[in-house]
């Protein structure tokens, strides 16, 4: 039984050798594979609330890739590991390590410095992390998880709400998601700040 997933807009392919890496082989279809990766993902956002890092604990290497082992680890064989293989989205993949690296040094600036208001230090984290596109797969869903943890154990304010209390169906909050994604990658980043408190 091989896994048959159908992408939505936005989202990365994954390669057959990343698919090899599927720990739970009765997975078929994206329904199923979405069901258990957001069990694993809840498990993820347990560790979060129970511990009280640091800004300078999570702006590093070990925590990025510690948070998406833990949201993907009963899933993916490669979770926590960081992509070989290019993607349609993301830097080359050698060049990942240095652009995280640069991504900390901007973000504790912007901390240290009052640069941008606490809310929007953390979107930009987010965005600029989502678009190095560290791993196989699980990256926008790392990205806003990131975003949560620094959001709340550095600024300690409340978590984002990402469209939850948006009215419209699914796909609309997604479309809007994306488009704001879209405003952002031009360097307006007002429509994502605005989406990740709605």
């Amino acid at each position: 039984m091989g896994l048959n997933l159908e992408y939505d807009e936005g989202q990365t392919p994954i390669d057959p050798e990343e698919r090899r890496g599927l720990l739970i082989k009765t997975i078929s279809t994206r329904k199923e594979l979405d069901e258990h990766e957001q069990l694993n993902i809840e498990d993820a956002l347990e560790w979060t609330l129970k511990k009280n890092f640091t800004g300078k604990e999570i702006l590093t290497e070990k925590f990025i890739r510690d948070l998406h082992k833990k949201m993907f680890d009963k899933v993916w064989r490669w979770a926590g590991t960081f992509r070989n293989s290019n993607k349609n989205i993301g830097v080359d993949k050698f060049q990942i390590p240095m652009q995280l690296k640069n991504l900390f040094d901007d973000c504790r600036y912007w901390i240290d410095n009052k640069i941008f208001l606490e809310d929007e230090i953390a979107i930009r984290f987010k965005h600029k992390l989502v678009s190095i596109h560290l791993f196989p797969n699980g990256n926008g869903r790392h990205s806003r998880l990131m975003a949560d943890v620094l959001i709340s154990k550095v600024f300690h304010k409340p978590v984002f709400t990402w469209g939850m209390h948006n009215k419209q169906s699914d796909d609309q909050i997604r479309a809007l998601y994306l488009k704001s994604l879209r405003e952002a990658d031009n360097g307006n980043y007002t429509k994502l700040i605005s989406f990740s408190r709605s």
